[in-house]
């Protein structure tokens, strides 16, 4: 055990934070600490860096906070610099361990020291400037390089990805996951929490609960303990009143009096289960469908050009009824500008951008969200949808976490986050068949990004977003669409999955070669890529014979399907790698190319076979696309 707290009882300000609670560090475990805003995540860390201490308890056996060895502790929050004159590499060297210039150590450090510089997104050139000349969010980041850079046996983070963008983010996840010593950290990303945590505690009503696993997982169990709790406390409940019944039946009787005596002692001798506490997040588990479906497809762009006074990029795709597609890639990429033009708020500037037959749209960004009604939320709801009774817009927006006193407050007095909220509940309530969204969760917390999750998944119609949430990614989009360099690529197996294949490509050598990333402009030969039932005679029974031999056809092409994308994949791989093998030989730099050609002619006929695979693949994709428009009912 490197660390453990027993039976704590921790303060702040006066304020009980935390009650005869537990916590422990085993080995180099990478901890989550989760919990509301304000319910003491922040004072934990303060505790765990020595700047606080225990409250004096007379109950408490033992010192209540022992170590099993002297442990250095490093802590991120907000830290500043004392000389801004400084420059960077003055401040980072203040404590390398080797001062020798020839040391080892010095080397390592240096190493060391390049790897974090450059891995959070600054140049080797910026090591000469001073500190002062950073911005308050660089500043950050470089305190965060100078804690990494002690490695110390406890590091203990406060929102580190705060000021981070996402290609930064997924470099300090891979960092942290292979750091050497343990990590304790508060974050409100869930998604960087599920990819670095082993454990999670949660920070509830002044006690902690230790789950094992990421973010997703902590949830996962937290709802499996919740509903076994509740189930414990209704059958206790029930059994209470069995008993108390009996004892009014039977107490006032003299021939019975002992009796009910006995039945009340019992009541009293039970060990009282604890109602569990809920945490108030709606979980939609109906299904929310638009008025009317609409077409089957739902947007049409061909070689359309976006942007304003000249173009950014250029795309071709198309989007099918049900879609849920999450749009990434860097800031300035084309993004919400592909929204806009895709619901008309800013015209194209050439090609086709064209929606389909009855679909209607529900637009959000964050100027939609921008309320100042003195009417108050249950008011202002009931008038947009007058058709609904009082109780009907209570339990809709009770779903939303607008109930009770919080429907009953001024529209103009709400949050950012809870203003987004409370239009978002509109735009679902109206069922409009295709939602275009920009940053839908933004100053959102976890509990509102939970509840709009669920009630995502829970529509049936199309989505197209954009979100920095990736874990709101992750659970709404059924696919992505990345924004890079003039265009745009389409993956259609979601976002986490698109993470994963990336993330192998990369470790063999090749980041970009994707056999199921394509131009945009196939999107729409993948886009009915469903799962195929299997030909069980169970199934066969519950659909009509044009279903079954429709699905038996779409199998008998998937089976050719699947093998060619994978048969193009790794040609692609291949030629990728051979021509970085040839740009880093020595031969391509010398006046002596022996050994050139024949690489060069290895190199082109991967290439041939590459360009023969894909050729294969994009029939497959073209004929299943084509099996699928054959049948009307799609």
């Amino acid at each position: 055990m490197l660390y453990q707290i027993t039976d704590g009882t921790l303060s702040a300000g006066g304020t009980q934070v935390l009650s005869h609670f537990d916590f422990e560090i085993r080995g180099t475990e990478k901890i989550a600490v989760v919990g509301a805003n304000g319910a003491g995540k922040t004072t934990l860390l303060r505790l765990i860096a020595g700047e606080l201490t225990l409250d004096r308890d007379d109950r408490r056996q033992g010192p209540g906070v022992t170590a099993a060895r002297r442990v250095t502790v490093g802590m991120l929050g907000q830290q500043v610099f004392s000389d801004g004159e400084r420059t960077v590499e003055e401040e980072l060297f203040l404590n390398c361990p080797g001062k020798d210039s020839f040391d080892r150590q010095r080397f390592e450090y240096e190493l060391e020291y390049d790897r974090l510089f450059t891995g959070f997104g600054f140049s080797r050139e910026q090591k000469k400037k001073k500190l002062k000349e950073f911005s308050g969010g660089e500043q950050t980041k470089l305190a965060l390089i100078r804690l990494l850079l002690e490695k110390p046996d406890i590091l203990l983070l406060d929102e580190p990805t705060n000021h981070l963008d996402m290609e930064t983010v997924q470099w300090l996840e891979r960092y942290l996951t292979e750091y050497e010593h343990a990590v304790v950290m508060v974050s409100h990303d869930r998604f960087f929490l599920d990819r670095t945590a082993q454990v999670v505690y949660e920070l509830e009503g002044q006690r902690l609960k230790r789950y094992a696993g990421g973010y997703t997982d902590y949830r996962r169990e937290k709802k499996k303990a919740r509903e076994l709790q509740r189930k414990a406390y209704e059958r206790q409940q029930q059994e209470i009143r069995r008993l108390e019944d009996v004892i009014a039946r039977f107490k006032n009787k003299p021939a019975k009096s002992s009796f009910a005596r006995a039945k009340k002692k019992q009541i009293e001798r039970m060990l009282p289960v604890e109602k569990p506490m809920e945490d108030g997040t709606g979980i939609f588990s109906g299904e929310i469908a638009p008025l009317i479906p609409g077409s089957k497809w739902v947007l049409e762009a061909e070689h359309l050009k976006i942007g304003y006074e000249r173009p950014l990029l250029e795309l071709s795709l198309r989007i099918r009824r049900g879609q849920k597609i999450g749009l990434i890639g860097a800031n300035g990429a084309g993004k919400t500008t592909f929204l806009k033009t895709a619901a008309g708020l800013i015209p194209k500037l050439e090609g086709k951008c064209e929606l389909g037959n009855q679909v209607t749209i529900g637009y959000f960004d964050q100027h939609t969200a921008e309320m100042t009604s003195e009417k108050t939320v249950l008011e202002h709801f009931h008038d947009l949808f007058p058709a609904l009774t009082e109780k009907e817009v209570r339990s809709v927006l009770g779903a939303y976490l607008f109930g009770g006193r919080e429907a009953a407050r001024p529209v103009s007095r709400l949050s950012g986050g809870e203003k987004a909220r409370l239009c978002l509940a509109e735009l679902l309530q109206s069922r409009p068949n295709f939602l275009i969204l920009d940053e839908p969760t933004n100053h959102m917390d976890i509990q509102a990004r939970e509840v709009l999750e669920s009630a995502f998944q829970a529509y049936t119609g199309t989505i197209l977003f954009v979100s920095h949430d990736r874990y709101f990614i992750r659970q709404v989009a059924d696919a992505v669409l990345i924004f890079e360099g003039q265009g745009a690529m389409y993956y259609p197996f979601g976002y986490e999955h698109y993470l994963e294949r990336q993330e192998r490509m990369e470790q063999a050598g090749s980041g970009t070669a994707m056999a199921a990333r394509v131009k945009a402009e196939d999107a729409a030969l993948i886009a009915g890529i469903r799962a195929v039932p299997k030909a069980e005679r169970r199934r066969l029974r519950e659909i009509s014979t044009d279903e079954a031999y429709l699905d038996w056809k779409l199998r008998l092409i998937s089976e050719r399907l699947e093998p060619a994308g994978e048969r193009y994949g790794q040609l692609e791989e291949q030629c990728a790698r051979l021509a970085e093998e040839i740009r880093e030989s020595e031969s391509y730099w010398t006046e002596t190319r022996e050994l050139l050609p024949q690489s060069c002619a290895r190199l082109l006929q991967l290439q041939e076979a590459r360009n023969a695979a894909w050729q294969v693949w994009h029939d497959c994709c073209l004929e299943w696309l084509d099996m699928l428009e054959q049948d009307e009912g799609i």
